[in-house]
């Protein structure tokens, strides 16, 4: 190990670090106009590599019609269903009863899976805390362009579907307005009386509130998914019941339940022994409906789904985190250090010292050291378990301002120890995010070391690997499975940074007359932005060491963002190669949000703040968002606000800025201009408004990076680490922030 200083560099400015040169690389990517199709294709098979190639794509992009297999059901009409392969056809499902013969939901005969999600899919079980468990045939899931369908292995371990699950069906001719469905633009509608769409919680008897849309990216609007989506999330291992009555075409014709629930609604012979046998299921969901005052014979459709238990949303990583701390005990990860470098005030006036190097983690993948590609290794139980030996070689990298250390490399300069900071980057970058300019500004406001390591599952290293789990979802655990693992890379690094055995007791942090860069006595926290935004609310819900978060740009439920995100761009055209059916897409987003959940905040929102899981004490949330954000859309992270109980400043935006009705609605206002608790705060930089669809915002410049770039916003975010206390910035009006870069 050697401690030089930079030679190179006279600005008072350093250059572009290597995550700023790759942040304008990636924003040059994942802009649709930098990027058209058959750019993007080109991209992604780039990125891809000759390893995988992009077989699955051959002749299918430009085949977005809806194909496939059909089989016939006893109403006659035709439903598509997955043909059974080689490759899955050993999976043994247990038989349901009432399951039709072609193992779909004849309730919703445009697809099978519909409606979504559905208890139809599941068997009781004893042994989960929901007496449920998924049971996805094989039969059922969705194909790609190979004709290959999703492996449901994974999928079946869940007591329950998503809680921030999308409820998708298909309404042939139906009209949102001439129904009077709630909008995004009025989410308070769908709390009315007569609201055509009711959201039951069938253990509370309370109704949800909910914002309905058509998918806006299926070009055939006889085709396109109508999407339900919560306004915060389902509680978890809950039941509901999802009615729609009096649904209306665009001359306000009122439109008729198929024949299936049209002979359990009106209590006419099925002609299917399994329809009879499910007759007493569905029955019990009309007669709770009347008893809350809605008319059977008005309903089009009825059915009830099931929310996973805590246990089976958090249950895995909690099971990692408390056998790897088990094992460290009250000792800290081992660590090598690659490198240091101290920087003169001309090369980087807010930096004294970067350091960079690895730590070891137990590994609970299935690969020796976890590479990209690798996803969990499960013992007998099911849950995660390390094969005897397996070690993650975690990075880092570290930044030291000039507030703890003027001078890096003299030997006499005077230190003042810099609290422990945990830093996540954005999408698909790394840990040397650390060295972007807004991040060394906090650490200079706060006095911060500040540490990152990389998001495994959705790190640079990861882009290939995400790129393929595309073309096959039967893929898809391999990232939340990395996230998760990742989780608890950082949860070392946090060990490393507070524990007096950890970095402190190397030279590399040690400055001036053998001072510690790192005050281990002081509390250690959490800032990240974007994806570090995203999937630091489930890093922050299971921390046992860091009690405060700040969550920048942040939002959860990934199946409600990708539509939303610029980023999802060309990621998406790879998408639409494999998975040319537009309303097969909607599935194939509500189905992988069940596994994304537990590496994103969606599957801990509920635990985040005060209720706290089992071994974790409370936290608190300071949320920030840009309004207009091209990336992370505005809906996501108010729904994350709605979720975890944060209040919002007000006014939040400048008058006539918002198309709501009620703007922000269901979120309380912050009631003191200074309190203890979480917050959400809107920065505006004068952007359009995101449009009502679920697509992105492509209007105006992005303000993704606007928050953390306010001085105002970082003097907020050092005193909310370091002392617990929410300040306002904007007093009595909106946050008003100065545009930069995204």
């Amino acid at each position: 190990m050697g401690i030089g200083s930079r030679s190179s560099g006279i600005s008072s400015r350093r250059s572009w670090s290597p995550t700023e040169h790759r942040a304008e690389a990636r924003r040059a990517v994942f802009s649709r106009a930098a990027a058209p199709p058959t750019a993007a294709l080109c991209l992604v098979g780039a990125l891809m590599g000759s390893t995988f190639g992009a077989p699955a794509l051959a002749g299918a992009a430009a085949n977005l019609s809806r194909t496939g297999p059909a089989v016939a059901i006893g109403t006659g009409v035709a439903m598509r269903t997955a043909p059974r392969t080689p490759a899955v056809a050993s999976i043994q499902q247990k038989p349901r009863m009432g399951r039709a013969p072609t193992g779909c939901d004849p309730l919703d005969p445009t697809q099978c899976l519909l409606p979504y999600p559905d208890d139809y899919f599941t068997v009781r079980d004893r042994s989960t805390p929901t007496g449920h468990r998924v049971d996805f045939p094989v039969s059922a899931m969705p194909t790609n362009a190979s004709g290959v369908p999703i492996d449901p292995t994974a999928f079946n371990r869940n007591d329950g579907f998503s809680p921030g699950t999308p409820v998708l069906l298909h309404v042939n001719g139906i009209d949102l307005s001439q129904s009077k469905i709630a909008p995004i633009t009025d989410i308070g509608a769908s709390l009315d009386p007569g609201a055509p769409i009711v959201i039951l919680d069938a253990r509370t008897g309370k109704r949800v509130a909910y914002w309905a849309e058509l998918d806006a990216n299926d070009p055939n609007p006889a085709e396109q998914a109508l999407i339900v989506h919560a306004a915060a999330d389902y509680r978890d291992g809950h039941r509901y019941i999802v009615a729609l009555r009096n649904l209306k075409d665009s001359s306000g014709q009122v439109i008729q339940p198929n024949a299936v629930f049209r002979d359990y609604r009106d209590g006419t012979p099925t002609p299917t022994q399994a329809g009879q046998r499910r007759r007493p299921h569905i029955e019990a969901i009309l007669q709770t409906l009347q008893s809350r005052g809605i008319d059977r014979q008005s309903l089009y459709l009825a059915w009830d789904f099931t929310i996973a238990s805590p246990q089976s949303l958090t249950g895995p990583m909690l099971h990692i985190r408390n056998d790897a701390f088990n094992k460290l005990g009250s000792g800290a990860p081992a660590f090598q250090v690659a490198s240091v470098t101290n920087f003169t005030t001309a090369q980087d006036p807010r930096v004294a010292r970067h350091i960079a190097g690895s730590f070891s983690v137990p590994s609970y993948l299935d690969q020796p050291g976890g590479p990209p590609g690798s996803r969990f290794n499960r013992g007998p139980d099911g849950l995660p378990a390390q094969i005897p030996g397996n070690v993650q070689t975690a990075n880092f990298e570290c930044v030291v301002p000039r507030s703890v250390v003027a001078d890096g490399s003299s030997s006499t300069a005077t230190v003042y120890p810099g609290h422990p900071m945990l830093y996540g980057h954005g999408l698909l970058g790394g840990a040397d995010e650390v060295n972007a300019s807004v991040i060394e500004n906090m650490a200079t406001v706060g006095n911060f070391v500040v540490c990152g390591t990389d998001w495994l599952g959705l790190a640079s290293q990861d882009v290939a690997t995400d790129a393929h789990i595309l073309t096959d979802l039967s893929q898809f655990p391999i990232l939340p499975d990395r996230g998760q693992q990742g989780m608890l890379d950082f949860l070392y690094l946090g060990r490393l940074m507070t524990s007096p055995a950890g970095f402190v007791s190397n030279p590399a942090f040690v400055a001036g007359a053998s001072h510690p860069v790192i005050d281990t006595s002081s509390s250690l926290s959490y800032y990240g932005n974007s994806q570090g935004g995203i999937q630091g609310g489930a890093l922050t819900a299971v921390s046992q060491q860091f009690t405060r978060a700040v969550l920048g740009v942040p939002g959860m439920d990934y199946s409600l963002l990708l539509n939303r995100s610029v980023d999802f761009d060309p990621f998406g055209f790879v998408l639409n190669g494999s998975y040319p059916d537009k309303l097969v897409q909607q599935i194939d987003l509500g189905l992988i949000q069940m596994l994304w959940d537990r590496s994103e905040a969606d599957g801990y929102a509920q635990f985040m703040t005060d209720h706290p899981l089992p071994g974790t004490p409370a936290h608190q949330v300071l949320l920030e968002e840009a309004f207009g954000d091209h990336q992370v859309a505005n809906i996501a992270t108010e729904t994350e606000a709605r979720t975890i109980g944060a209040p919002i400043h007000q006014p939040a935006l400048a008058t006539g800025r918002s198309p709501d009705v009620i703007p922000f609605y269901g979120i309380t206002p912050i009631s003191s201009p200074i309190f203890r608790g979480s917050a959400l705060f809107v920065w505006d930089s004068g952007t359009p408004p995101p449009p009502l669809t679920n697509t992105p915002n492509r209007a105006g410049p992005d303000p993704h990076g606007v928050p953390r770039a306010q001085p105002s916003a970082q003097w907020q975010g050092a005193t909310f680490l370091l002392s617990g206390l929410v300040t306002d910035p904007c007093g009595a009006a909106a946050c008003a922030a100065v545009p930069s870069g995204g």
